[in-house]
């Protein structure tokens, strides 16, 4: 009978390990929608909280790792724009808050 990580594609150790970054990573990205759900809710707009970007750099960066691990162009070539593009607006937000600070 066969395990669920085999079911999975996971037939060794490594291979398990792996899997469970792998599906960390698509957690974070989860997270950052509830997390932006919740923020909305409560403002009873469309918003979109630190949190989100934070969360989205974790997971784009975990997922990523996993692709490259993987060597899975599609994963690689998915995430690697987005943490760019996460990292971006990050470096934003900061430098905004730095400058209404001043």
């Amino acid at each position: 009978m066969q395990t669920i990580m085999s079911i999975l594609g996971a037939d060794t150790a490594v291979d398990s390990l792996w899997l469970i970054v792998g599906l960390l990573g698509q957690l974070m990205f989860t997270a950052r929608f509830i997390v932006q759900w919740i923020a909305s809710e409560r403002a009873g707009q469309s918003v979109v909280p630190v949190a989100f970007w934070y969360f989205s750099i974790i997971g784009g960066l975990v997922v990523l790792a996993y692709g490259i691990h993987k060597l899975e162009p599609v994963i690689i070539l998915g995430q690697l724009p987005g943490v760019v593009i996460y990292s971006r607006n990050l470096w934003l937000i900061h430098r905004a808050r730095r400058d209404t600070a001043n």
